[in-house]
């Protein structure tokens, strides 16, 4: 009875992370559709931000074509090296946005978020990386 439980415990480790990677890649998904959106269209508040941190308003646009192609890069399966690419992408563009506003001297919490989700970004990748070595047995 006691070996049932043991290997029920463990059968369900792998279903938990899947739900907690797919949770986390919806999350970061929706994070860049929306700002790359914003950057795109632009939306006013996304366009004031990028000039207060002294971007050109033509960099919404490439930065925000580049959010949403990662974003459906992130959702699609298979394409390894590409999604390798875009986890390097978004981990440069959220250190980057701190970086930035710190050296704007935004307040703490505008430099802090971005980091916190860089740290999503790692995570995800993490998880991700792991779930790939199990299913080709690496």
């Amino acid at each position: 009875m006691i070996k049932n439980i043991k290997m029920n415990a463990t059968s369900n480790a792998p279903t938990t992370v899947r739900i907690f990677f797919w949770i986390t890649t919806i999350v970061i998904t929706v994070i860049y559709l929306i700002t790359g959106l914003g950057n795109i269209l632009p939306f006013a508040h996304f366009a004031h931000d990028m000039a207060h941190l002294g971007y050109p308003a033509y960099f919404l646009k490439i930065l925000g074509l580049w959010k949403i192609l990662a974003a459906v890069v992130m959702i699609i399966p298979r394409f390894w090296t590409v999604k390798e690419w875009v986890y390097a992408g978004m981990i440069f563009d959220l250190t980057g946005a701190a970086l930035s506003r710190y050296f704007m001297d935004d307040p703490f919490p505008m430099v802090v978020v971005p980091l916190a989700l860089s740290v999503l970004v790692t995570v995800n990748y993490v998880i991700r990386r792991t779930l790939q070595n199990k299913a080709t047995g690496v």
